[in-house]
């Protein structure tokens, strides 16, 4: 059988191009694929950058340690702790003791990272001054690259400076150096020290200091972590908190954001996995498809060989062996393919931020021969369903089907497909009923859509015979019998419909779904922020450093403005004795939150909230008012709370809220602001009020350069529909899935059209003009593409229905968001390939004389 493929194969080459196109292409998908997430899976080793020559640096620990049955449980803190002042004392006996302080600067038109350091701490990078001085007086700095001369004088947040010297651009930040007693002044808070001292005897000096108060704390000296302090009365940390010692490579634990590396290599993971498996889906849709077509499209010569004496199984193994040795070539094809295309992918991704720079694609092998045995795998289950239905028909009737399709709905095809689509419904009710926020997670809203994908086209033939008579029903009644014969064309051959309509299909379905469920998220998100906020106004700082006392006292002295400062921390509890969860935690005194926010409340009172209490959301192990929870504050502070209040679930994240005395460490990043009873009961005089409020804020917020918005302004400016790194994410998903699904569009029409010359030449013989013969193949295409998008759209609408009634039951009312901007961009580009590679072939082939094309051998 082998050796009769192989001719078959050489004789026949054009009858396989488009399984080969198809194919190639979906195995270099997954090849690509594959070599991205494979690369994305390490981070590359890096030292450390602002501390490289510190022989020791000391550090207050950023880790929660939390002991399990299970084994102890890490987590980074929102709020590490200030170093202990009794340990820096010790430090400073064993030799030079440099404070290191981090604080944002902010410069008009400067860059949005400027930080401010001690001037001690430039040496150990090492900086070097290139032009200029040291600083000498607090109003003198020295500033990295050469963005400024020494002599300019610059206007800052801290206060207007004159830049005396420049050092080297070191690549990892944008500095600022002061001397050190203003640079102490200006960040009162000490969380590292680089010491010039033996490490050994470091070591050994961090351990006397802790264990002097082993009863309150324990320290986790060399690695860096240890537990919480075990404090429940009050939530101020002890002296005595865990402490770092890094040398080495570990110094690069004191450097900004040392997990940046590692939080880049999850979001990868994350969104090359994700693309991954819809690749996986797609190309195994489109491949399977575009082989059960091509063998379909040979049953003449099955026929032909039955009536020659070809058993059933002969020619099920000829069309295995066929598809193998096809399969083969193809696979080989697009694994090379895929080694060319993957270097592409990296540079995109890193041009578009959605990776970091450090980003290339690696040597590795498992992704090659994952993609080459997957490619395999599917072209022989396409091959083997058509196969199976060519072996059981019967040499008469399969040169009678042989034009016309008369029953392409199989019991095994309308079985699975019934079998998937009741699967769908069913997991989808039992969400609904169990948990219904499991339904807006990422994982769930692109999952879903390739089982009722799946189902919707193997049960596509069922309802694309009346979809078309539907379509077609207004052009066949215009002047003229073109809208009349494409629709008797689509019906007589429903194979070459639902072929061509199943890419369709699927891009419509994708596109909608994804890209809908983002957008009907987003919104249902915006709505919950603008029940939750009865303020007039919401005041954010100029950076993530927050505001700074004085800039709060001069909002709570804004004549008729209730004032509510808010704080973002975190909240740590274990749940089940081995996970510790993270909750994301506002602090805020409970009268002025009372006063600005409405907060979905299932069982208690704001009101209730105080310093030993906390509100929680229904996705606590523990939401009962009255109970106790034994927590871990933003700075690793353990306490046991009582619960006050309990929130709804609403569409997640909700959080919790407690006092500012359980947020050590926490800045204040927003407040709210409300009317005071006396500044709106005068509806004369609201307007005014409002206004002279508004006016006041902003006076409040100018010296450090904070923003007054209105609420609404705020939801719009903090909700957006789709942040930019899920939407490119999504956009990079779907734009894999659109070129795979493109070309097939233009592969199966070519290979469509390559059958059709015979049926060309009859309506030419029979009167037709050439123009009039191109305009019929243009409209059955249009109305084979208004096919498939019709079926995508109703498997969006299903989709996005399962997501209105989840957040239905968890948030109140809300409403779909359609695309349909993108939804119309992906149907214009499917037609333009449908129309263009079916209108292509038949221009070409009616160049010859009727009497000629239909004399055609096929």
């Amino acid at each position: 059988m082998l050796s009769v493929a192989l001719c078959t194969v050489r004789t026949r080459w054009v009858t396989f191009v488009g399984s080969f196109v198809a194919l190639s292409l979906g195995v270099a998908l997954l090849a690509v694929m594959g070599l991205a997430l494979a690369s994305s899976l390490d981070a590359p080793g890096r030292g450390p950058e602002r501390f490289a020559t510190a022989p020791v640096v000391v550090r207050a620990s950023g880790t929660l340690r939390v002991p399990t049955p299970a084994g102890d449980r890490l987590h980074k803190l929102a709020h590490p702790r200030a170093l202990p002042a009794g340990t820096v004392a010790r430090l400073r006996e064993l030799g030079t003791v440099v404070e290191d302080r981090t604080f944002a600067v902010r410069v008009a038109d400067g860059p949005a990272d400027l930080v401010g350091h001690p001037w001690s701490t430039a040496a150990f990078a090492p900086y070097g001054i290139t032009a200029g001085r040291a600083p000498t007086a607090a109003d003198e700095v020295v500033v990295s690259g050469d963005r400024v001369e020494p002599g300019a004088r610059v206007r800052t947040d801290r206060g207007t400076v004159r830049v005396v010297g420049t050092v080297a651009d070191r690549g990892f930040e944008n500095a600022v150096f002061y001397t050190d007693a203003r640079a102490a002044e200006l960040s009162t808070v000490c969380v590292q020290v680089a010491v010039r001292a033996n490490p050994a005897a470091v070591r050994e000096a961090v351990r006397d200091t802790t264990q002097s108060d082993a009863d309150s704390t324990h320290a986790g000296i060399g690695t860096g972590t240890g537990t919480g302090t075990e404090i429940d009365p009050a939530p101020a940390p002890d002296p005595g908190s865990d402490v770092q010692v890094l040398t080495g490579d570990a110094r690069r634990f004191a450097d900004p954001d040392p997990d940046r590396d590692s939080e880049a290599v999850t979001a990868m993971n994350a969104m090359f996995g994700t693309a991954g498996g819809v690749t996986a889906f797609v190309s195994a849709f489109v491949v399977a498809s575009t082989f059960a077509f091509s063998v379909a499209r040979r049953r003449r010569e099955f026929g032909l060989l039955s009536i020659a004496g070809a058993t059933p199984g002969q020619l099920r193994r000829t069309v295995l062996a066929e598809a193998l040795v096809v399969g083969v070539l193809a696979a080989t094809a697009g694994c090379l393919l895929g080694r060319c295309g993957a270097p592409l992918l990296a540079d995109l991704v890193v041009d578009g931020g959605l990776a970091p720079g450090w980003f290339t694609i690696g040597d590795h092998v498992w992704p090659y021969l994952i993609a080459f045995w997957t490619g395999l795998f599917v072209a022989l289950c396409g091959a083997v369903a058509a196969s199976w239905r060519a072996g059981r028909t019967g040499p008469a009737q399969a040169l009678r089907e042989a034009s016309v399709d008369g029953g392409p709905m199989t019991p095994g095809r309308l079985l699975s497909g019934t079998a998937l689509l009741l699967t769908a419904a069913v997991t989808l009710c039992l969400a609904l009923a169990g948990d219904p926020g499991e339904l807006l997670h990422r994982k769930s809203y692109v999952s879903r859509p390739m089982l009722l994908i799946t189902a919707v086209a193997l049960l596509a033939p069922v309802v694309v015979r009346p979809l078309v008579r539907l379509l077609a029903w207004l052009p066949a009644r215009l002047p003229g019998a073109v809208g009349m014969v494409a629709g008797e064309n689509a019906v007589a051959g429903l194979r070459r419909t639902a072929a061509v309509a199943a890419p369709v299909l699927v891009t419509v379905a994708l596109t909608g779904s994804l890209l809908g469920a983002t957008a009907t998220l987003h919104r249902a998100r915006a709505a919950e922020a603008r029940e939750r906020t009865s303020a007039a106004f919401v005041v954010t700082p100029a950076d993530e450093s927050g505001f700074d006392p004085a800039t709060l006292a001069a909002l709570r002295e804004v004549p008729g403005a209730e004032v509510s400062v808010t704080y973002s921390s975190a909240v740590y509890v274990l749940e089940d004795g081995v996970a510790v969860v993270e909750s994301t935690a506002r602090a805020a005194e409970p009268g002025p939150l009372a006063a600005t926010a409405r907060l979905p409340l299932a069982a208690g009172k704001v009101s209730d909230l105080d310093d030993g209490s906390i509100i929680v959301n229904e996705e606590w192990q523990r939401h009962s008012v009255g109970q106790h929870v034994r927590v871990w504050l933003g700075d690793g502070t353990k306490r046991t709370l009582r619960i006050a209040a309990v929130m709804t679930t609403g569409t997640g994240g909700n959080g919790v809220y407690v006092t500012p005395r359980n947020a050590p460490g926490a800045r204040a990043d927003r407040v709210d602001v409300a009317l005071t009873d006396s500044a709106d009961t005068d509806v004369t005089t609201a307007a005014t009020t409002v206004a002279a409020v508004a006016a006041g804020l902003r006076e409040a917020v100018r010296g450090s350069g904070g923003q007054v918005r209105t609420a609404a302004d705020w939801v719009r400016a903090t909700h957006p529909e789709t942040d930019r790194t899920t939407r490119l994410g999504l956009l990079l998903v779907l734009g894999i899935a659109l070129l795979c699904t493109g070309l097939s569009v233009a592969n199966t029409m070519v290979m469509a059209a390559s059958d059709r010359a015979r049926d060309l030449a009859v309506l030419r013989l029979a009167g037709a003009t050439r123009r009039q013969v191109l305009r019929l193949v243009g409209a059955e295409a249009l109305l084979v593409v208004a096919v498939g998008a019709l079926l995508g759209l109703a498997v969006t609408g299903l989709n996005l229905a399962g997501m209105w009634g989840a957040l239905a039951l968890l948030s109140g009312r809300t409403t779909i968001e359609l695309p349909w901007a993108a939804i119309g961009a992906t149907v214009a580009a499917c037609t333009a390939l449908a129309v263009l590679s079916a209108v292509a072939p038949a221009g070409f082939a009616l160049r010859r004389r009727a009497v000629e094309l239909s004399g055609v051998r096929e």
